[in-house]
């Protein structure tokens, strides 16, 4: 009875050691998203609201189940946990989608990343178009304790499909991180524009204005800021801002 044990108990060690010696995903997948006009990095957030890459590991299987990460504020991004395999990659983000499906489901506009081979570091870049283009005009004005940032903001897109109206543009402000947005914002400070005024921003510039950062942290200190924009569209089930690039601003 007792060497029975003792073989259950060996077998129970070997799989052990087996399971210890499977090796982890170690190869690197990065790249970046940019402005297929421009050639700049498309200003995003950070998580699920931001850029999305649902990831398809072909060579596993026909019809794999996708695993997802997800790019940083610029738009760049960076997994070094892939597995060495072949993919089908596709990303959900604040421009115009990669794919499009009929009635039955059937695509009608399919530019995913296929049959791409990842091993050792493999870098991409995503030519995609932006839903809204946002430029800062000049620097930010200080002024009563209120910091207030003009912008232009443009179509991306030349594809009346993903024109629809811009529902709101937001000055999003905080003095904890440059990681500012839809995300990260101090709702005392930063201020909203919807409706008709939102509608109108597209293709002039506007000035957005924080309210007295007295009523958030006070003066002395900085101040990180950063305008988006975004339309009425969705993609995977999410209506995505269009962002600047954060600034940095001082408020004496």
């Amino acid at each position: 009875m007792r060497k029975l044990i003792y073989m259950f108990m060996g077998l129970l060690c070997l799989t052990s050691c087996e399971l210890d010696d499977y090796s982890e995903p170690s190869e690197t997948f990065t790249g970046k998203f940019v402005d297929k006009t421009t050639g700049e990095g498309v200003q995003t957030e950070i998580g699920d609201n931001g850029i999305q890459l649902y990831m398809y590991e072909t060579s596993y299987k026909e019809n794999p189940t996708p695993w997802k990460f997800t790019a940083k504020q610029d738009g760049t991004f960076n997994n070094t946990k892939v597995f060495a395999a072949t993919y089908t990659v596709l990303p959900y983000g604040p421009f115009v989608p990669l794919t499009e499906t009929d009635a039955t489901g059937a695509y009608t506009k399919d530019e995913r990343l296929k049959d791409y081979k990842i091993k050792g570091k493999s870098y991409y870049e995503f030519k995609v178009e932006p839903f809204l283009r946002l430029k800062v005009v000049g620097e930010p004005v200080v002024r009563d304790n209120k910091i207030s940032v003009t912008v232009h903001i443009e179509r991306g897109t030349s594809n009346a499909k993903y024109q629809q109206d811009c529902t709101d543009v937001v000055l999003f402000a905080n003095n904890s991180s440059t990681y500012v947005g839809n995300n990260n914002y101090d709702s005392r400070i930063s201020t909203f524009v919807k409706g008709d005024a939102a509608k109108a921003a597209v293709g002039s510039d506007i000035t957005i204005t924080t309210d007295d950062v007295n009523k958030a942290n006070g003066t002395g200190q900085k101040y990180y800021v950063r305008v988006g924009a975004r339309i009425d569209c969705k993609t995977n089930g999410v209506s995505r801002y269009n962002y600047t690039e954060p600034l940095v601003v001082n408020v004496p």
